[in-house]
Parts: structure tokens; C-alpha cells; sequence
């Protein structure tokens, strides 16, 4: 984990979130500074510097965060939303 990374931190629990879902391999949280009413954020675990460090090791992972993103909206009763 790199140590001025925040999403590294907020994942290893070092800094305090609103966790809406965990498991081993990702984080949903709810955003400190959200943008819409309703605004999370869903983070792997594992650091991955920036969409060019994502290798072929980690496409379903990726696949797993678009997943989960879904399900949490959906869970939360957001029928209309987007994922970026």
C-alpha cells in the first residue's frame, strides 16, 4: 500500500467511511463530498495506481467492481443511476 494513497487508507480501515458493502476484494462507501444525492464510490482493494496500471490479472476484478456498483444501487433503492 502506498502511504499517500487515500483510497488505500480508507480501504486498510485507517480512515473512517460509510461502508455500504465490503468483501475481501472491494469497498462500496458512500462519498465525504458527494456530487448528486446520492454518490459512492466502489474501490478494489487492491492499489491500482490508475486505469492504465489495470493488467490482464484484473479485468474481472474490474467486471466484479461494475457488479457490485449495480447491486449497491439497486439495494439502496436507486433504480436510475450511472456508473462511471
Amino acid at each position: 500500500m502506498p502511504s499517500d494513497c487515500l483510497f488505500c487508507k480508507i480501504a486498510a480501515g485507517d480512515i473512517p467511511a460509510e461502508k455500504l458493502y465490503e468483501d475481501d476484494e472491494m469497498l462500496a462507501f458512500r462519498d465525504i463530498s458527494p456530487q448528486a444525492p446520492v454518490h459512492f464510490l466502489v474501490i478494489p482493494k487492491k492499489h491500482i495506481q490508475d486505469p492504465t496500471g489495470v493488467g490482464p490479472d484484473d479485468e474481472d476484478l474490474i467486471g466484479r467492481l461494475m457488479r457490485t456498483g449495480a447491486k449497491v444501487a439497486k439495494e439502496n433503492g436507486i433504480s436510475d443511476f450511472r456508473l462511471v
